[in-house]
């Protein structure tokens, strides 16, 4: 049957309804009976897990175990956004990107991570950080987790303090982007690293609400605490 007088969910799988309240993702995790890591590599590890989900028996879920990552959306004086062009192995394209590192750092405060990598990808310092957005990269299969910042008041490193980049970074390409033109390169889709487009976006949005969506730099993060208890 179908049509306005249809009848909606019933039946076995039949899905509920929420009962409103604030929109919000849920911490709600269900218990691991058996887990196993099946791949160590040189930045993440892939573990397979057997996840008691409510049925008749544990169903197995394999994840990529991740450290997390932030991002910088650069903004100077003239509204110009920071993007640096850099290969990426698995894609095989040069992507233009916001600087952004792993959470890799041993008792690295998020916000300290993501001056380091100003720092060291871009030659510059902040004398402002706000939070812009976060997000998991792909929950279906990984739990990274991962922030991006607007970072304003910019200055140079120094030339005799900078960091040697090697490997794919050692060949960068940088540009200053007006904000509106890296949205639009984003909508057209131009543009596809997934932390530079949720960072222009959010960027883009929240100074059309005169930044008043920005949070302190030091903001909680549930989504990157609650997955290392």
């Amino acid at each position: 049957m179908s049509g306005p007088g249809a009848r909606v969910g019933g039946g076995r799988g039949a899905r509920g309804e929420d009962d409103g309240g604030e929109l919000a993702d849920l911490l709600a995790p269900r218990p691991v009976t058996d887990r196993e890591v099946v791949f160590s590599g040189a930045v993440w590890d892939v573990a397979s897990e057997h996840v008691d989900l409510g049925g008749d028996e544990p169903v197995q879920r394999d994840k990529v175990v991740h450290p997390g990552a932030v991002g910088i959306l650069a903004l100077d004086e003239q509204d110009r956004v920071l993007l640096l062009r850099q290969y990426r192995h698995p894609v095989r394209h040069e992507l233009w990107e916001v600087p952004a590192g792993l959470l890799d750092e041993e008792g690295e405060a998020p916000q300290d991570a993501a001056a380091r990598e100003l720092r060291e990808e871009a030659d510059l310092v902040a004398g402002r950080y706000d939070v812009l957005a976060e997000w998991y990269s792909s929950p279906g299969g990984s739990d990274e987790a991962l922030r991006v910042y607007l970072a304003r008041d910019l200055s140079p490193v120094d030339e005799e303090d900078r960091f040697e980049r090697e490997h794919e970074e050692a060949q960068m390409l940088t540009r200053w982007v007006p904000l509106d033109e890296a949205r639009d390169a984003v909508l057209a889709g131009r543009l596809h690293n997934p932390t530079a487009v949720v960072a222009i976006l959010a960027a883009a949005a929240s100074r059309a609400q005169g930044w008043a969506s920005l949070r302190p730099a030091d903001a909680p993060w549930p989504a990157f605490d609650d997955r290392r208890d």
